[in-house]
């Protein structure tokens, strides 16, 4: 399932310089930052139970990245 859409991936390869980008290429980089969101975040929520929260901080993020 797609969380990011098509649209945004393609502004930001744009933004590092692109003049055009196919849907592979933004589906590709979609697919990418999802799994390491994904992987960030389940880090992040460890931390914050570990130190008895349940919200995760965006200190949880970092030490987690």
């Amino acid at each position: 399932m797609r969380i990011i859409p098509l649209a945004v991936m393609k502004r930001l390869i744009k933004k590092a310089g692109a003049e055009r980008v196919s849907d592979s290429a933004a589906a590709a980089l979609g697919e990418m930052l999802e799994d390491t969101g994904l992987a960030v975040s389940e880090k992040a929520m460890k931390l914050a139970r570990h130190a008895k929260r349940k919200t995760v901080t965006g200190k949880d993020i970092k030490l987690a990245r």
